[in-house]
C-alpha cells in the first residue's frame, strides 16, 4: 500500500482549516497554523503531535518552524515565538494595527509583513521592534530576504559598494519594494504589475527577483539596479506561487497550470496540465514537482518529461501547503487535515508512456477570482471524499 504513494496518516487534530505548514531546517518536525488559532508541532520520524500552541486570539495566518523555535502569525495583529520543547510562549511581538499574513525568520530578524500596509523587523530574542517600512499604499502579501555586497552606497560620494541585508516586500498595490533593513528606507520600488503581487522568488548569485501577480504575468527585475529584465506573459489567471530551481521557474496559477520557465530567456519550455482548479502549492523535488491545488488534489509529475506520475487524492478542500522530506509528501488543507503520502521510488519513476486523459491540456477560460477569495482560503472547491472515507493516490504509468 504504502508503495504505491498511499495515504500512511490523517491528522485531524485541528478543528479549523490549516493555512500554512512549515519544515524545520533539520527536518525532524513540522508545524501547522490554523484557522483554530492554534498551532501543532509534528515529528517527521512518527507522524505524531508533539505540541500544542494556544494562545493567539484569532486564527493564524502563517508559520515557520526553526529547530529550536516556532513562530506563528495571527488575525489577532500579534507575532508569537514558542518553545518547540515545552511549548511555552517565549515572546509576543505587538505593533501591527490589522492582519499579519506573513512572516519570514532570516539570520537574528523576524520580519513581518501586514494588512496594515507596512512591513515591520523585529529582534528575534528581544521581542523588539528594530524598524517599521512604510510605503505600500495597501496591504503587504509576501516578502523575502537577502544579503548583498554589491548594492551602491548612497551617502557614498565615490559610489562605493556597501553591504547589508535587504528585505524584499510585494503588496496589493501593484508594487514590489526593496529595503534597507538597517535604515528602514526604500532601496527600489519595483513597478510594471497592474495587479496585485502575489509571491516572489530570490536567485540571489544573480541578483534577480521574480515577482507573479494577479494580472497573469510574472516579472523579473535587476535588485541592483531596480531595471524591469523580462515579462512572462503566458498564463491566463493571476500568478499564485513560484518555485526557482536550477534557474528554471515554475509558476502555479489560477488558470489551472504550472508553467516551466528558463529564467535566462523568459521562454515558457512545459505546460503541466492535469488541475481541475487552482494551483496553490508547488515543491520541486528529486526531479519530480509537486503540486497542490483547489480541486483538493496533490500531483506529481516528471519535470523532464512533464508526465503526470500520481494523484494523491482524500482532501476535500484546497490544499493550502505541501512540504517533502524523505520519501514523504506532507499535504495540509483547508479541510483541517494534514496528511502523509508515500512516495517512495516516485521521483525515481521512469515514466515510459504518454499521460492519461487527466494529464492532457485543460480549457484556458478561467473565471476571474477576487484578490478576497485568493486569500481568505476560499480558492478551493469543496469536493466530496471518496466512497468509505479511505484516501488513495493513483498512479499513471
Amino acid at each position: 500500500m504504502g508503495g504505491n504513494g498511499s495515504a500512511l496518516r490523517v491528522c485531524t487534530d485541528h478543528r479549523g482549516g490549516i493555512n500554512w505548514l512549515s519544515l524545520s531546517p533539520d527536518g525532524r518536525r513540522l508545524l501547522t497554523g490554523s484557522e483554530d488559532g492554534t498551532a501543532r508541532l509534528w515529528s517527521t520520524d512518527d507522524s505524531q503531535c508533539h505540541g500544542h500552541f494556544q494562545g493567539h486570539e484569532s486564527y493564524i495566518t502563517f508559520c515557520q518552524l526553526e529547530n529550536e523555535a516556532a513562530f506563528t502569525c495571527s488575525a489577532d495583529h500579534t507575532i508569537r515565538k514558542w518553545d518547540v520543547v515545552t511549548g511555552q510562549c517565549l515572546a509576543v511581538y505587538r505593533g501591527h494595527t490589522s492582519i499579519v499574513n506573513r512572516i519570514l525568520v532570516a539570520k537574528d530578524y523576524l520580519f513581518s509583513g501586514s494588512y496594515d500596509r507596512t512591513a515591520r523587523c523585529w529582534s528575534v530574542d528581544k521581542e523588539r521592534q528594530i524598524q517599521e517600512f512604510r510605503g505600500h499604499r495597501n496591504c503587504v502579501l509576501t516578502l523575502a530576504h537577502y544579503s548583498s555586497k554589491d548594492i551602491p552606497d548612497a551617502s557614498s560620494e565615490q559610489g562605493e559598494k556597501a553591504s547589508g541585508d535587504f528585505l524584499v516586500t510585494g503588496s496589493t498595490d501593484g508594487t514590489a519594494k526593496v529595503w534597507w533593513v538597517s535604515s528602514g528606507c526604500c532601496y527600489q520600488t519595483l513597478r510594471g504589475h497592474t495587479g496585485a503581487v502575489l509571491c516572489l522568488a530570490l536567485d540571489e548569485l544573480n541578483q534577480e527577483l521574480f515577482t507573479g501577480s494577479t494580472d497573469s504575468t510574472i516579472r523579473t527585475w535587476n535588485l541592483v539596479t531596480g531595471e524591469p529584465l523580462k515579462v512572462f506573459k503566458e498564463h491566463q489567471g493571476s500568478v499564485i506561487c513560484l518555485e526557482l530551481v536550477n534557474r528554471h521557474l515554475y509558476s502555479g496559477s489560477a488558470d489551472r497550470t504550472v508553467k516551466c520557465w528558463l529564467a535566462d530567456t523568459g521562454e515558457s519550455v512545459r505546460t503541466f496540465r492535469a488541475h481541475k482548479h487552482s494551483v496553490s502549492a508547488l515543491k520541486y523535488h528529486a526531479g519530480t514537482l509537486f503540486t497542490g491545488s483547489g480541486d483538493a488534489c496533490a500531483r506529481a509529475f516528471n519535470t523532464e518529461s512533464g508526465v503526470l506520475q500520481r494523484v494523491f487524492r482524500g482532501h476535500t478542500f484546497i490544499i493550502n501547503c505541501i512540504q517533502v522530506h524523505n520519501e514523504m509528501l506532507y499535504t495540509a488543507s483547508h479541510d483541517g487535515t494534514l496528511r502523509i503520502w508515500d512516495i517512495h521510488g516516485v521521483c525515481k519513476q521512469n515514466v515510459r508512456s504518454r499521460p492519461k486523459r487527466e494529464g492532457l491540456a485543460q480549457s484556458r477560460s478561467t473565471p476571474k477570482r477576487s484578490l478576497s477569495q485568493l486569500f481568505n482560503n476560499k480558492v478551493g472547491c469543496t469536493v466530496s471524499p471518496p466512497q468509505g472515507g479511505e484516501c488513495e493516490a493513483i498512479e499513471l504509468l
